[in-house]
């Protein structure tokens, strides 16, 4: 039995080859399938890079202010009642749960 289908073993393992392939082609992580998976992923990382982007141009904005030559007094005051957790008597104080 095996001498009938030794002739026919290379065209099935390369049959079960090809349909292995063209399934991960079409369904796998980068397949045809998953695309619409892949632009909202993308769309998400695009949205968290715009925050990340403001983000650092604020944290830019107030370190220019911090620099040696031209210290801010308001923005140095600021941090440093944050910091130390004191308030002016004058100030409004809200508190939000993080």
């Amino acid at each position: 039995m095996l001498a009938r289908v030794s002739p026919y073993l290379p065209t099935a393992i390369l049959a079960c080859l090809i349909f292995y392939f063209g399934f991960q082609a079409l369904t796998g992580e980068r397949g045809l399938l998953s695309v619409s998976q892949r632009n909202a992923q993308l769309a998400a990382r695009q949205a968290e890079l715009a925050t990340l982007q403001n983000e650092r141009l604020d944290l830019e904005a107030r370190s220019r202010l911090l620099r040696d030559g031209q210290i801010s007094r308001d923005l140095v005051e600021e941090r440093a009642r944050y910091l130390l957790g004191f308030s002016d008597p004058r100030d409004y104080v809200i508190r939000t749960r993080p």
